[in-house]
């Protein structure tokens, strides 16, 4: 284990990977309960993000506290815990690289990102939507796929719910958001908070003023938004990608 004056640099495992095994160990729903539970201000963990390194005080809390294995968090092999024996084998690695195998040949485990599904509650502030979103659990994607789409990293996964998209999105389709791109694109789809609530639209950004567009206009016209003080406006991110479950 390091000494806490220095930092873990998470640069070859991916910084919010490592941050989503340790909600996953911990129970902890939020960024926000992580940083109470660490004793540092919740901007800590965004700077921690950024710079893609933890504090190493940081990881030897943490596994005293949870009795985790460091391997494991950092690297998410072997047991999670001290003392436990792993879930599975260790994996066969190809070149050096863990592997996955299947009927169709071999994956490698750091092929995959696994974006997090969150119950969308946004906070009305600059951190986005992840910092007060519940994860409701994590889905894998293939990385050279995503990287195509947008910002990996600020990826997230949420339900949407209502009618006023159809027949794009129906109530209960999975929609993958990139956080990134919050610059308006006439006629793509975004998410946006507004004071306490969350919306999906297409948007139309017109002088001091932003136009929700719903694809449903026979029940849900266009609204106008003023861009003041009156009322809070952001948008979270953009629409890249849905699912749907077929009944």
């Amino acid at each position: 284990m390091k000494n806490p004056e220095e930092a873990y640099n998470l640069e070859g495992f991916g910084v919010d990977d490592v941050l989503r095994r340790i909600m996953y160990a911990t129970g902890l729903r939020t960024q926000a309960q992580l940083a109470e539970r660490l004793g540092v201000r919740r901007a800590a963990i965004t700077d921690a993000k950024r710079r893609k390194a933890v504090p190493a005080e940081w990881f030897l809390k943490l596994c005293r506290m949870y009795q985790l294995n460091p391997v494991w968090l950092e690297s998410g092999l072997g047991p999670m815990r001290v003392g436990e024996e792993a879930p599975q084998p260790e994996p066969q690695r190809h070149k050096g690289r863990p592997v996955l195998n299947d009927s169709e040949g071999p994956f490698h485990l750091d092929e995959f990102a696994f974006i997090p599904k969150v119950t969308a509650v946004p906070r009305m502030g600059p951190e986005g939507l992840e910092t007060d979103a519940q994860v409701e659990g994590y889905f894998a994607f293939r990385q050279d796929w995503l990287r195509r789409k947008g910002n990996v990293s600020q990826m997230c996964l949420m339900r949407v719910a209502g009618d006023s998209m159809e027949p794009t999105l129906r109530d209960g389709d999975a929609v993958l958001l990139d956080q990134s791109q919050t610059e308006v694109v006439y006629g793509k789809i975004y998410v946006v908070g507004i004071d306490e609530g969350v919306v999906v639209k297409r948007l139309d950004k017109r002088p001091g003023k932003l136009v929700l567009v719903s694809d449903n206009r026979q029940v849900y016209p266009p609204l106008e938004v003023a861009l003041n003080e009156s009322v809070s406006v952001r948008i979270v991110g953009r629409v890249i990608w849905l699912a749907r479950e077929i009944f």
